[in-house]
């Protein structure tokens, strides 16, 4: 993807988020003072051939400061107990690479399928989060995570 495919890409994410969100974005919006800006942004990835996991997340920071976790286009294995992680290892694939440096339990995940959005605590430091994972807590299984790459 050359330079141009890959702005727009961004452009179009910062929109679809804000909308997502309720926020009314102009046409050909750009990451601006008064604009939603995406953070960091990954792509899913199953855990193993059983767990799956598909779509984007999103880290974005709305104008008044709140942080979200954003899953766009998502859709997972079903399973029981099924949580949503932020998590110091880049690419988490088991229960123990989910829990090294700083892991935290955001929230239960809202469903397998669809786009979501989940508040960050306003005093929560993410200087240190490479991923979000979601997680089976009855089983301590993993079934996928997205590793959060700041935009270029």
């Amino acid at each position: 993807m050359n330079h141009h495919g890959l702005s727009c890409w961004w452009v179009r994410a910062i929109v679809a988020v804000a909308l997502g969100l309720g926020l009314g974005v102009p046409s050909g919006a750009v990451a601006q003072s008064g604009q939603p800006v995406v953070l960091a942004m990954g792509r899913w990835q199953g855990a193993d051939s059983f767990h799956q996991v598909q779509g984007k997340a999103l880290l974005v920071r709305l104008p008044d400061g709140r942080r979200f976790i954003r899953f766009e286009d998502f859709k997972a294995t079903n399973g029981p107990d099924l949580y949503v992680y932020l998590s110091g290892h880049p690419s988490p694939r088991t229960s123990v690479q989910l829990h090294e440096g700083a892991a935290f339990e955001l929230a239960r995940l809202k469903g397998n399928i669809g786009n979501q959005n989940y508040e960050l605590p306003s005093d929560l430091d993410v200087s240190n989060v490479k991923s979000v994972a979601i997680y089976c807590k009855r089983f301590s299984v993993l079934f996928g995570s997205a590793q959060l790459i700041a935009p270029p």
